[in-house]
């Protein structure tokens, strides 16, 4: 068995037939089958099911192929790793949740590339995404947001996944609103103030692997009118705009409060203790970018929020 073999394999699998694999592996068809056929006699176990429909994994297939995806992609990641150094490329990838501290931190770091060729991957994603960008997309990096509630939930997941998680910050969330707002004008804003105003959300869920309901149920307060929104640049453009609307964030940069004319204001009766917190897969030793990018961000965080 070697590499070649175990990416004809995966092209069956993916291409359904020995036929069309062979077509897309430029393979000759007999040659694939004898492949495929001398492996699962050499392992003692049968790849695929077949029928004049096609071919599709068995049990001991789809464990098979899985596993040869994860030892390709390796492979390809360790190519493209001594590539990119023999090339002076810098590459930095990194999956976020949607907030503004850790984007301005972004935005310094990215000052500092100098003009060496430079790639970058900033993802703004939720808890699930950023864990999955990682395992299999390739991304060095990601910072994944829950309640303090779920810390032994999230920490059994990344041990499952062979990540290692370090926390970042710790923090409340605040109500942010433009300077014009009914809310802004509040004394002191309690979680019943909120009905009447249109709420601004993220249209995807935080916690991945429990039920959308728990999940829901579970997260922050919400108003009986919302707007969902993927983007935090169209979310900040209806803040700013719309004196009816508001949102719940973690603590804003106070330059781009003053710079969309918002206010941020805590919640009297919500209190609940948020966690950003970096991961990466263990036993991966940080590049220069990396530090770089962790030292902009720790700077960020101390501007933004107080623990």
């Amino acid at each position: 068995m070697n590499l070649i073999h175990l990416k004809y394999v995966v092209g069956i699998a993916e291409a359904g037939s020995i036929n069309k694999a062979a077509e897309e592996l430029h393979v000759a068809q007999p040659n694939l089958s004898r492949i495929a056929r001398e492996m699962e006699e050499e392992l003692g176990i049968q790849f695929f099911h077949r029928s004049s429909r096609g071919m599709t994994l068995t049990p001991d297939g789809e464990m098979f192929v899985s596993q040869a995806r994860m030892i390709l992609k390796q492979v390809d990641e360790m190519e493209n790793l001594y590539k990119e150094k023999k090339s002076g490329k810098q590459r930095f990838s990194i999956s976020v949740p949607r907030a503004s501290y850790i984007s301005d931190a972004f935005a310094s770091f990215s000052c500092s590339l100098g003009k060496e060729e430079a790639e970058l991957f900033y993802h703004e994603t939720n808890s699930l995404q950023a864990i999955r960008n990682i395992l299999d997309v390739g991304y060095n990096l990601g910072i994944i947001r829950y309640a303090s509630s779920y810390d032994k939930y999230y920490k059994q997941l990344l041990e499952e996944k062979g990540l290692c998680g370090e926390l970042v910050s710790e923090f409340n969330y605040v109500l942010v609103m433009q300077e014009n707002s009914g809310l802004a004008g509040l004394k002191s804003i309690r979680c019943s103030d909120l009905e009447g105003y249109l709420q601004i959300m993220h249209a995807d869920s935080y916690v991945p692997s429990l039920p959308l309901s728990v999940a829901k149920n579970e997260e922050l307060p919400q108003s009986s009118r919302h707007i969902y929104v993927f983007e935090r640049g169209s979310q900040l453009d209806l803040l700013s705009q719309n004196p009816e609307t508001f949102m719940w964030v973690s603590p804003l940069p106070g330059r781009l409060l003053r710079q969309l004319h918002l206010v941020q204001r805590e919640c009297e009766d919500y209190h609940r203790l948020y966690r950003d917190v970096l991961i990466r897969r263990q036993n991966t030793p940080l590049s220069e970018l990396d530090k770089r990018f962790i030292t902009e961000l720790t700077q960020s965080k101390r501007a933004c929020i107080t623990n």
